[in-house]
């Protein structure tokens, strides 16, 4: 993804340029008016919003600010929206906030955190690059216990619009709870984990259904942590979803 550039750098680049191409003509600055240009984040945003049907990241992340649809509302500090790049070749779905996501405001920043970013980093995936990261829900549930279904039910509709948004490649799920919600199952991650389902969007594409979405599920990384032997099975998993980048 090129670097944006602000109004101000692009003011600046084509005075160089006009500079430049008068030295070049016969060294003779010629006045001309200014262009007016736009911050690349608001051009960003425009094509978001034609992505997304008029949506974007900027006005779901909002909304998730403002959501008062469950009552993990009334317990937050800060909601958590998600965090990552737009189009990204993963979007990466975790259950809910941990404690520290809760007083950031930002996804998967605490110990667990830490370890997913190695993860992808061992597979070439990035918040920072290709990447998009976000959870089933985007409040923290007291005491870390699983999200209930009327919280995934209630936040639900802003996953499903960020997916509408961000058209992912692929679809990873960290964890039990991460991997039932997508795939409407009661299955267990030791069922789930380490193979390819088909996940069929709700957004309609170009008049017609979406294309499926491939999606696959691996052992969260807070399970990692408690319980070392998960870390082989789960670089399994990885090698499995890194085999279908590479092709």
């Amino acid at each position: 993804m090129a670097a944006s550039m602000t109004a101000e750098d692009k003011t600046r680049l084509a005075a160089l340029f006009d500079t430049s191409g008068d030295f070049l003509r016969d060294g003779h600055w010629r006045e001309r008016e200014t262009p007016v240009f736009e911050d690349d984040a608001a051009e960003d945003g425009a094509a978001q919003r034609v992505a997304g049907g008029g949506d974007s990241l900027e006005t779901i992340a909002a909304e998730v600010r403002e959501c008062k649809a469950c009552g993990l509302c009334a317990l937050r500090i800060l909601p958590v929206p998600g965090e990552g790049v737009e189009r990204p070749l993963a979007l990466v779905i975790g259950e809910a906030p941990g404690s520290e996501e809760d007083e950031r405001g930002k996804p998967f920043v605490g110990a667990a955190g830490h370890l997913l970013d190695r993860m992808l980093a061992s597979i070439n995936l990035s918040r920072t690059t290709n990447c998009f990261i976000t959870n089933t829900v985007k409040c923290r549930p007291p005491g870390n216990r699983d999200p209930s279904p009327e919280e995934a039910a209630a936040c639900a509709p802003f996953l499903a619009r960020q997916m509408r948004v961000l058209r992912p490649a692929y679809i990873l799920c960290m964890g039990r709870i991460a991997a039932q919600t997508m795939l409407h199952t009661s299955e267990g991650i030791g069922r789930l984990r380490g193979k390819f389902f088909d996940y069929t969007p709700d957004y309609p594409a170009d008049n017609a259904a979406a294309p499926a979405i491939p999606l696959i599920a691996t052992y969260h990384p807070s399970a990692l942590l408690r319980d070392a032997s998960l870390k082989r099975p789960a670089w399994e998993d990885l090698k499995t979803l890194l085999a279908r980048l590479q092709t």
